[in-house]
């Protein structure tokens, strides 16, 4: 019988507080499996209620639709079936709304970046409204592991007379596993069109090699947890002083020219949603979140 044959292969270091093992000289390296997802769906009125009207779903993205009671808009729940997101993933989502329709969209559960070996994992993010039209984008938070690499884009069109509620909420690390976030990437665009001329337009990007540059005072100032909450619409202005007695002394809320938004930072996720779920209950005239945020 031959001898076995020994091969080292490049696989990555598992312990968070080691570096990356350097590619073994003449091996090739591994070609490792990647997560894609795309969902597309579409809501109609029939009837003077908001009805789904067309879905397309591939890969690791799927939509559920729990039952709600008849008077309530839709709820549109997404699920990474791959269980989370790490470098070269790549997830799209698209939203559109005839006019007069009412929907709201979430999450399962928290979407997780893993550790990234090279690249970024990416997500987009398309809605369209029509005509008096309103969603709200509700997704659970995001959870950036140590040497996460997350760039998420989210691209909104508002026809006249259309709502559009969302929030995105980003937790550094894992708290509970004393995990903290040495060093990473997040990037964060935003561009909001209402209609077809730019009202919203935010871009984020946190590259930091080492933990210190987000316990800086001008990034996060040690806080572990970040929100952006906007609402673009007919008079958010009238929100305003609701939402600052909420937010208090964890971020600010500015309103103008239609559109209200909040910022929000806190030491961990457990702090930021004391401060979220009532500005978003808030924003949505007292309509509780998703069931999937209170269980």
């Amino acid at each position: 019988m031959p001898p076995p044959i020994s091969m080292t292969l490049p696989f990555a270091a598992t312990s968070p507080s080691e570096p990356p093992l350097e590619p073994t000289e003449g091996v090739a390296s591994p070609r490792l499996e990647r997560s894609e997802g795309a969902a597309r769906v579409t809501f109609k009125l029939t009837g003077g209620a908001t009805v789904l009207d067309r879905l397309h779903q591939s890969g690791a993205a799927k939509v559920r639709f729990p039952h709600r009671p008849a008077e309530d808009p839709p709820e549109a729940v997404l699920i990474n079936t791959a269980g989370g997101l790490t470098d070269g993933d790549r997830m799209s989502v698209e939203f559109r709304l005839d006019a007069g329709c009412r929907a709201v969209a979430t999450t399962q559960a928290c979407e997780k970046i893993y550790r990234a070996t090279a690249g970024a994992a990416e997500v987009r993010t398309s809605l369209s409204l029509a005509a008096g039209a309103r969603l709200d984008w509700l997704p659970q938070e995001t959870i950036l592991f140590d040497r996460a690499r997350l760039s998420r884009r989210l691209d909104a069109d508002l026809a006249e007379g259309a709502a559009l509620l969302v929030v995105e909420a980003t937790i550094f690390g894992r708290a509970a596993h004393g995990e903290r976030v040495r060093a990473g990437l997040f990037r964060d665009r935003w561009h909001v069109r209402r209609p077809g001329r730019l009202v919203f337009a935010d871009d984020l990007c946190f590259d930091w090699p080492d933990a210190e540059i987000l316990s800086r005072p001008a990034v996060l100032a040690c806080h572990g947890a970040m929100a952006t909450v906007l609402l673009v619409g007919e008079e958010p202005e009238l929100h305003l002083d609701a939402a600052r007695d909420i937010v208090g002394e964890s971020g600010g809320v500015s309103a103008w020219d239609g559109k209200l938004v909040a910022r929000l930072a806190a030491p961990d996720g457990i702090s930021l949603r004391r401060v979220l779920v009532p500005l978003l209950a808030a924003l949505r005239d007292g309509a509780p979140l998703p069931k999937l945020w209170r269980i």
